[in-house]
């Protein structure tokens, strides 16, 4: 799957060394806390688009708010979300894609 980080998965830091399995992929998280965060959002996001695979993910922001484009083939969905302090979703909903260039 194509995602959009070098580092830790939810928030991009290189420091840590904590690994995962989460959807059938090793990956790579600064802290267990942020594993906590990418397991929550990747089973959300499944069941809201309930589509056999996932292509790829984009997550951007912080921890105040973040938003992640997932796509699969030409299928494609956007989230807003946020995390409590114990890493389980505060904010979850779906939100209007960006338009595409020249329409």
């Amino acid at each position: 799957m194509k995602r959009n980080y070098d580092g830790c998965a939810i928030c991009n830091s290189t420091w840590g060394n904590v690994w995962a399995e989460i959807g059938e992929e090793r990956l790579f998280f600064c802290c267990d806390l942020c594993v906590v965060q990418y397991r929550e959002l990747w089973e959300r996001v499944n069941r809201e688009v309930g589509w056999d695979r996932v292509d790829s993910i984009d997550i951007a922001g912080d921890r105040r708010g973040r938003t992640c484009e997932v796509a699969s083939g030409d299928r494609r969905a956007r989230f807003v979300f946020a995390f409590n302090s114990v890493g389980k979703l505060l904010r979850f909903q779906r939100a209007e894609l960006p338009s595409s260039a020249g329409g």
